[in-house]
């Protein structure tokens, strides 16, 4: 079928930033690369910010087993659509936001192809650059909290509160009636509360598990949401109760066996990515479902965005951010301004 064009013409390279291979510096480059064809149901997205996250970084520092290279980084993304065959919706001049395929090239450049199933139509209301902090983070805090099937009464331990995915769903689990506990550094317990959370926990505080125990009492927490991994794991499912749910972004670590079977946890493991990976177009679907919700929740003023952190579309200032995302101790989200359409 023929395409519908919002621009008399569209270039056919584009300026991108990459990885040419793995490092541990995230030393990142601009190249000029083909901007990509696109058919059937897929959507040629003119991109206009980019959300960063640790993810992000990670993957720029080991590799990714799908990533050929040079690989352009970045999944999060916002832009309006600028081609797409009659009659596929979202239609051009639409503007939209989604989550990218982890197993393809990113979204860190000028345009970038996505199935129309997967993106989610920005509200007029919205402004670009705040839906751009809500992918990656909002969705992983809605499917941990759907994994965990968090219900009114339930008492929840949040970590990492004050970061993106832990700002979200603070938020998320307040709206289901849930008694939410959560780790941040002490500057950071007033933003926690502000957001929800009814008890804060200094996460450098050595006596951490004491204190906690302490102000739980013996009953242990109905849910965890884990976005530390390693040895809090190990300690979040001590804190919790018999068969609690805990829900986990990073890989799980090796539990002791007498651990396992005194409290028998339901572990459930977050991954995005896994949508594309699995091929699963009932996953992929999903992820527009939730940015559909996140959106109408930011329309509706019924959810906070992190504080925006501007990043410059260059190869030396998004390799400094990506780099702050390892270093953590911030509260904002990173968004790169790619163009304004």
């Amino acid at each position: 079928m023929p395409h519908t064009d919002i621009l008399s013409t569209i270039p056919r390279s584009m300026r991108a930033i990459v990885l040419e291979e793995p490092n541990e510096q995230i030393l990142l480059c601009e190249r000029e690369i083909p901007v990509p064809d696109v058919s059937g149901n897929d959507l040629l997205i003119k991109v206009e910010y980019v959300g960063l996250n640790p993810t992000d970084a990670q993957f720029a520092k080991t590799g990714f087993c799908k990533w050929s290279y040079p690989h352009t980084l970045g999944l999060d993304a916002v832009g309006v659509v600028v081609k797409a065959d009659k009659g596929v919706f979202p239609g051009v001049g639409s503007r939209v936001m989604f989550h990218g395929n982890l197993g393809e090239q990113g979204v860190l450049s000028e345009y970038v192809k996505v199935p129309n199933f997967a993106v989610s139509v920005i509200p007029d209301s919205v402004k670009s650059s705040h839906a751009a902090t809500l992918p990656c983070a909002g969705m992983s805090a809605l499917v941990a909290l759907d994994k965990l099937q968090l219900s009114e009464g339930d008492s929840i331990l949040i970590e990492a509160g004050a970061g993106a995915v832990g700002q979200f769903a603070i938020q998320f689990a307040k709206q289901r009636g849930a008694t939410v506990f959560t780790t941040a550094s002490k500057r950071n317990h007033k933003l926690v509360k502000q957001l929800g959370a009814d008890v804060a926990f200094d996460y450098q505080d050595k006596k951490l598990a004491d204190k906690i125990r302490r102000e739980l009492g013996p009953q242990g927490f109905d849910a965890v949401l884990d976005s530390i991994g390693g040895e809090a794991t190990i300690r979040n499912v001590e804190l919790m109760r018999f068969c609690g749910r805990i829900a986990c972004l990073n890989p799980l670590p090796a539990f002791e066996q007498e651990l396992m079977f005194r409290r028998a946890p339901n572990i459930g493991i977050v991954s995005l990515g896994g949508a594309w990976l699995a091929n699963s177009l009932c996953a992929q679907q999903r992820m527009s479902f939730m940015g559909n919700l996140l959106l109408e929740s930011l329309a509706n003023k019924t959810l906070t965005i992190p504080c925006i952190i501007s990043v410059e579309f260059n190869a030396s200032n998004v390799s400094t951010a990506l780099n702050k995302q390892l270093q953590g101790g911030f509260t904002g989200k990173q968004v790169v301004k790619v163009s304004q359409s």
